[in-house]
């Protein structure tokens, strides 16, 4: 039974994830900036007015958790807003910048001491960061975003190899959230793939791209 510590876990992928992770025994942190109904009920230790891209709102989290130790880091926070040509939106476009790419960067870096040895950090991202995947356009700041963080963790799987700390990015799929219109498969399914890659992952898949179901995404 592992110690995981998920951000923005309070609704969607994340909550799900929380709520199997609990049932089949692992203790769960959530650091998020306002908790909910649905995940007060879920019996998690629920870190609130956390910020993933603020630095003094992380630094109030690792003294919170000083000394102790997580097995898995689940960087699951994330926003998404619709811009087009037409519509570029550049500050819903920077902010999805700090969220979802200067987020999980921030956080596994104040939080590094609380990782050791055989310690995993997952990312949330989207096959929406894909350059070879993108057929249609659109969706700039989603698009960039998760292009920025692919690279977060591609990089942090090679700064953090010798540390025997293992990265992976995940593709939920699509999945029926408030973030997707609620179009695509349940959040119970992805959630599912979701935990099955993390079990699974050692460092011979250290910093690799994968989807929910297991395939290999490109780049």
């Amino acid at each position: 039974m592992a110690t995981a510590l998920i951000t923005g876990g309070n609704r969607g992928i994340g909550l799900e994830l929380i709520r199997q992770m609990m049932d089949r025994g692992d203790t769960m942190i959530v650091a998020c900036r306002k908790s909910s109904p649905d995940l007060d009920a879920t019996g998690a230790q629920v870190i609130e007015n956390i910020e993933v891209s603020d630095p003094d709102s992380l630094a109030i989290l690792a003294t919170k958790l000083s000394g102790r130790r997580l097995d898995l880091l689940i960087n699951c926070a994330g926003i998404l807003t619709r811009e087009s040509l037409d519509d570029l939106g550049l500050e819903r476009i920077r902010r999805q910048f700090e969220v979802n790419a200067l987020g999980p960067l921030c956080v596994t870096s104040a939080l590094l001491n609380n990782l050791g040895q055989g310690a995993k950090v997952a990312i949330i991202t989207s096959r929406m960061g894909s350059m070879e995947d993108n057929t249609s356009g659109g969706m700039y700041g989603y698009r960039m975003s998760k292009a920025a963080v692919n690279m977060v963790g591609c990089s942090l799987s090679h700064d953090l190899r010798e540390r025997g700390i293992t990265v992976i990015l995940l593709h939920p799929g699509m999945v029926a959230t408030e973030m997707t219109g609620h179009k695509g498969i349940s959040p119970r399914e992805s959630a599912q793939g979701l935990i099955a890659r993390m079990d699974e992952s050692g460092m011979e898949r250290s910093g690799s791209f994968l989807h929910a179901n297991g395939k290999q995404l490109p780049w």
